[in-house]
């Protein structure tokens, strides 16, 4: 090992230098002169070849973070060590994960141009409006309510999200007003960036190496926005009596659920979806799981996912089946409980996650009763809201109004506790 460095070990801190694709002669004289210096030289390997020649002991990033961390700390009292990453290590890169594992106090940091900034560079495009988003190691799954409307967005891919398989992706949500542009191998020999539209995408073979840009054509009509939209923009079962929870007391559960923008949601009894839609607007960084036992209602929750834009999971099930498999929840909202609405409160109050909620909507004062009961049986507190609304409608030259069916919406959550109200107080 070299020994080229007596600092105390308080003093020792671990240098994070960031790489681009043209290596050592991407980077300035300090940079190179500590990569020189070190002890041990850390980084995957394709960062560790550009450095041939160095001679003190190289420690490849593989897998198993956590362990490599043990190492660097073991290896930080006695020894200089670098750590070598891609580009800026702060933009979805190894040096915010030390920073929190070991401390940001204990790192030097010395960020490289990151691919975003070379691939917005390339396409001539300001970036400070962008939003970013990673599918690099991360699912699909709901990238479509992500970025919905948005007018620049930049994707960092992996082998399995590729370019092609975004174009794809995107299509299947309709997503067409996007155009893309894919920068290839930034920095390197091979460079290569081009446009495309999303059929193109879908069908094209990219280096591994590359940066997704979507930019929404100018010309693109308005996006959806809001919440409680109108019962006749969503599929549903005909006549007018399908299965759909109605925009009133939709956007009145809406606010009792309390989401977050990450939330877990259960939606049982979903029927046609459409507050399966809603909670994966409001959460469009959560999960939402609709649950539907009719075979019949699948075709219109499908439907409605595809036209909202809103990649939730459904299951073909009758709960409390399936709900194993599920997450914990932040939210529940009971639309339908087939027969089964006590056990299903239990077992839906067990999983809560802390300050979850559990809305039911129901429409008989049977119904009422045993939710109530069922939700304090469960150690919830219950409220109840009953919603009466009518609609107008025209009649000749005037207009009258058609009344709803009155719908109770319960409500339990796990109340303030003594010990909560005590802190409050002091």
């Amino acid at each position: 090992m070299n020994s080229k460095t007596t600092t105390g070990a308080k003093n020792r801190k671990i240098r994070i230098i960031g790489v681009g694709e043209e290596g050592a002669a991407g980077l300035t004289t300090d940079s190179l002169n500590l990569i020189q210096e070190a002890d041990v030289l850390v980084g995957g390997e394709r960062q560790l070849q550009y450095f041939p020649a160095f001679a003190g002991e190289k420690l490849a990033i593989k897998s198993g973070l956590s362990d490599l961390v043990v190492k660097i700390k073991a290896l930080q009292a006695t020894h200089n060590v670098v750590v070598l990453a891609s580009g800026d290590p702060l933009f979805y890169g190894i040096a915010g994960y030390l920073a929190r594992k070991i401390g940001p106090d204990q790192l030097e940091i010395r960020p490289n141009l990151s691919s975003l900034q070379l691939a917005f560079a390339q396409l001539g495009e300001s970036w400070h409006d962008a939003v970013l988003e990673s599918v690099h190691g991360r699912p699909l799954k709901g990238l479509a309510q992500r970025i919905d409307g948005k007018a620049k967005i930049a994707l960092l891919t992996d082998e399995h999200n590729s370019p092609a398989a975004i174009g794809a992706y995107l299509q299947q949500f309709g997503m067409t007003e996007y155009d893309a542009y894919v920068a290839e191998n930034l920095g390197g020999a091979d460079e290569r960036a081009r446009h495309y539209t999303l059929g193109e995408l879908a069908a094209a073979e990219c280096s591994p190496l590359n940066v997704v840009i979507l930019l929404r054509r100018k010309d693109a009509p308005a996006p959806r926005r809001g919440f409680g939209f109108a019962d006749e923009e969503f599929h549903q079962r005909k006549p007018e009596k399908g299965l759909i929870t109605k925009r009133e007391v939709r956007a009145f559960s809406l606010a009792e659920l309390r989401l977050g923008v990450d939330s877990i949601v259960w939606d049982i009894g979903a029927g046609s979806g459409s507050v399966a839609v809603e909670c994966t607007r409001l959460a469009p960084q959560g999960q939402v799981f609709a649950i539907e036992k009719n075979e019949g209602d699948l075709l219109n929750i499908e439907a409605n996912r595809i036209k909202f834009r809103t990649d939730f999971t459904v299951l073909h099930a009758k709960a409390p089946a399936g709900l194993d498999e599920l997450p914990d929840p932040d939210a529940v909202f009971i639309g339908g409980s087939g027969g089964e609405l006590a056990q299903l409160i239990a077992l839906c109050a067990s999983r809560l996650r802390p300050e979850g909620r559990i809305v039911v909507n129901a429409a008989t004062i049977e119904t009422l009763h045993d939710s109530m009961k069922a939700m304090r049986e469960a150690c919830l507190d219950p409220s109840v809201t009953l919603l009466q609304t009518a609609r107008s409608k025209p009649i000749l030259n005037m207009t009258r109004f058609d009344g709803l069916n009155p719908i109770y919406v319960i409500t339990g959550d796990h109340g303030v506790t003594e010990e909560a109200e005590a802190g409050a107080a002091e």
